[in-house]
C-alpha cells in the first residue's frame, strides 16, 4: 500500500498541475487569450476522463499492475518535454499524458483491493480520500512555487514527478 500511496502523489500532484494551473502556463508561454487557454484544458479534462473510463477495462484485459507502470511510467517522456514544446504539441501531449495517467486510477483502486480484499471498501476509501487530499495540498504547494518562481518554472519542475513512477516496478503481483 505504502507504494500505491507514493505513485498516487506522483499522479495526482502532476494532474493538478495542469487541471489547476495549465490555462496560466499557457497564457504565460504562449500569450494565448483565456477563451484559447480554457479551451485547451477542456481538450486536457476531456483526455483525463476519456483515461479513467478506458484505465478499467484494459486493467482487467491486460492486468492492474502493467496499467499503472505503463501509465505512469509511459508518461515519463512526455511530461519531461511538455514544457520544451511549441503550443500545438503542447495541446496534444498534454491530453495524451492526461489519458494515460488517469487510465492508471482504476487500476490503483481495484489493485488495492486485491492486495486487502478483506478491506476493499477502506482501501477505496482510502485511495479516493488520498486523492482528493493529495491533489488539494498539491494545488496549494504548487501555487506558492508558482508564485515565487513562476508558473514555466513550476512546470519544469512537475515534468519530473512522474520518474516517481519507478516505484511501480517494486509492486507486488496481486491477485486478480
Amino acid at each position: 500500500m505504502a507504494l500505491l500511496i507514493l505513485l498516487m502523489v506522483s499522479k495526482f500532484v502532476y494532474s493538478v498541475s495542469l487541471s489547476s494551473y495549465y490555462t496560466f502556463y499557457l497564457i504565460e508561454q504562449f500569450g494565448l487569450t483565456k477563451s484559447g487557454a480554457n479551451l485547451c484544458l477542456f481538450i486536457f479534462l476531456a483526455a483525463v476522463a476519456a483515461g479513467t473510463i478506458i484505465g478499467g477495462p484494459i486493467g482487467d484485459r491486460i492486468g492492474r499492475r502493467r496499467v499503472i507502470l505503463w501509465s505512469i511510467l509511459g508518461i515519463l517522456p512526455l511530461t519531461l518535454a511538455l514544457p520544451w514544446l511549441p503550443l500545438v504539441p503542447t495541446v496534444i501531449v498534454a491530453a495524451l499524458a492526461g489519458m494515460v495517467l488517469a487510465s492508471a486510477f482504476p487500476a490503483m483502486v481495484v489493485y488495492g483491493q486485491d492486495l486487502l480484499p478483506h478491506s476493499t471498501g477502506m482501501v477505496a476509501g482510502l485511495l479516493f480520500g488520498l486523492a482528493f487530499g493529495i491533489a488539494a495540498f498539491g494545488a496549494a504547494g504548487l501555487g506558492v512555487l508558482a508564485d515565487m518562481w513562476g508558473i514555466v518554472a513550476v512546470y519544469k519542475l512537475c515534468a519530473v514527478l512522474p520518474a516517481l513512477g519507478l516505484a511501480a516496478f517494486f509492486l507486488p503481483d496481486a491477485r486478480h
